[in-house]
């Protein structure tokens, strides 16, 4: 059987039923209850993103880490490409070391017109996110309260996504409105909106993660998700997603069987032609399996530990990103790291000596963050992990940049996902990546999981009957 093409048009298989919340493909005007999450950097680059909403799906471009003035070339070709109303968003990364940076970007997707947003990697709610939550909130001519700015969340923490969940936190309304960055109306109407549309629960996922369980988190999600609107009173629904580990069709069914109302792909859209990251670094991703992952330290939030999974298989990141943390952990400052260990993290890691990452780093915040850049000159054990966090940045750009005989440094954000994507994918016309357009790939994933959805519903219901059925194989894709 031949993917089916007719989909775009007609929304589904004749063979399964459509998935997902239909308030979902609606409010954001897309063919599935289907997301393709953003990846930084500009990985989830313009041409996924332009590619993906003119088929009629949700893309989110990959703003994190990138200069405010590429975020705004990005949006301003991605809005020429596509027909008015085609869905895509932004991401809006949280940034706990530069939190003027998420000002910046609030007033950017404000004065762009930008409505939809994929908050990510939150460990608390932020003024600049209120903010850009509230603007234009009203009261429509019919009476309903009207949130223009659409939220996408993005979490893996209950006690986060209680904060989604509810009302925008009001000590935060009041400090907006008091500095005259929201109207007395906005601020009037914010206690009767919850802070999100659609809360993801993100479970063990490519990237930033904690490795949660979808089994147990997408409920619990839905349950705090019910506790707080019966607290509150909201009459807004909030959507419940699935994200992490979905790379097949039998992952997929299995998230809109757990309840959840839409699924976002992540890591693996990045072995993709569309994919703003190198071809070396799709090549070593579409020959990975499932064990071909680790964790390391995020250089993000590299002083509180937290963790990325990223590829291991033809790459030593991981491990020497490991290292690095725990020569922070157990050192005072570079003083304490013996000659030997400082030559080797130079001449493998850095590929260049330690004074000139630190200019390089001081350079920067000199300009971005003045006050950060004193601490650390005072500080040893700071300005040690800001040269350490270089790392972890340079490893991306290597990776983006495909500098093969630096392939040892790759940092590469993925998971099993992609491993279950390659096996699932052998042997049919996607089987090389270049095949594998986000669009094409999306449509697979989302039409061949409504069959199987069926199948087994189809199977429970014989079961129930007394009459055990032989469950159908998947259908085979041979042509895009």
């Amino acid at each position: 059987m031949t993917l089916i093409s007719q989909t775009r048009a007609q929304d589904r298989s004749d063979n399964g039923p459509i998935l997902g919340d239909p308030a979902f493909r609606s409010d954001h005007n897309t063919r599935h209850a289907y997301v393709a999450g953003a990846m930084g950097k500009g990985i989830a680059s313009e041409e996924w993103v332009i590619r993906l909403a003119r088929a009629g799906i949700l893309g989110f471009f990959g703003a994190g880490g990138l200069p405010i003035n590429r975020i705004a070339s990005a949006i301003r070709r991605i809005r020429a490409a596509i027909a008015p109303g085609q869905p895509f968003g932004i991401n809006f990364l949280h940034n706990p070391l530069l939190p003027s940076q998420e000002d910046e970007l609030t007033d950017l997707l404000l004065a762009e017109d930008v409505r939809s947003i994929e908050a990510s990697a939150f460990i608390r709610v932020t003024p600049a996110l209120v903010r850009y939550r509230l603007a234009g909130v009203h009261v429509a001519a019919d009476g309903k309260l009207r949130a223009v700015n659409r939220v996408m969340a993005k979490l893996s923490r209950p006690e986060v996504a209680r904060q989604f969940f509810a009302p925008p936190d009001p000590t935060i309304v009041a400090e907006l409105l008091q500095a005259g960055r929201i109207t007395q109306d906005e601020a009037r109407l914010a206690e009767h909106i919850p802070l999100a549309d659609d809360v993801c629960a993100e479970a063990d996922s490519g990237g930033h993660t904690d490795r949660r369980v979808a089994f147990t988190l997408v409920p619990h999600f839905r349950r705090l998700r019910d506790e707080i609107a019966a607290q509150t009173g909201l009459s807004q629904r909030v959507r419940i997603g699935a994200a992490g580990g979905l790379g097949t069709p039998d992952a997929i069914a299995a998230a809109f069987m757990l309840g959840a109302d839409f699924v976002l792909t992540g890591s693996i859209n990045q072995c993709t032609p569309e994919a703003g990251i190198s071809d070396t670094a799709k090549d070593m991703l579409a020959q990975a399996d499932l064990a071909d992952f680790d964790i390391a330290p995020a250089g993000d939030m590299f002083e509180i530990g937290a963790k990325v999974q990223v590829l291991k298989r033809g790459t030593l990141f991981p491990g020497r990103a490991n290292r690095l943390y725990e020569l922070y952990r157990s050192s005072a400052g570079l003083h304490d790291i013996p000659p030997t260990m400082i030559k080797e993290i130079e001449d493998r890691y850095l590929g260049r000596d330690l004074g000139a990452v630190w200019q390089e780093t001081a350079n920067f915040y000199a300009g971005n963050a003045p006050e950060q850049l004193a601490e650390a000159e005072a500080n040893p054990r700071k300005k040690m992990a800001m040269i350490f966090r270089w790392y972890f940045i340079h490893s991306s750009r290597l990776a983006i940049d495909g500098r093969a005989d630096q392939r040892a440094n790759f940092q590469i954000h993925s998971g099993p996902a992609m491993g279950a994507a390659n096996r699932w994918l052998k042997g049919s016309v996607l089987e090389d990546w270049r095949a594998r357009h986000v669009d094409i790939l999306a449509d697979w994933l989302m039409t061949e999981a409504s069959l199987l959805f069926a199948d087994r519903l189809r199977t429970l219901m014989a079961w129930d009957n007394g009459d055990p059925v032989r469950q159908t194989e998947p259908v085979r894709r041979t042509s895009a």
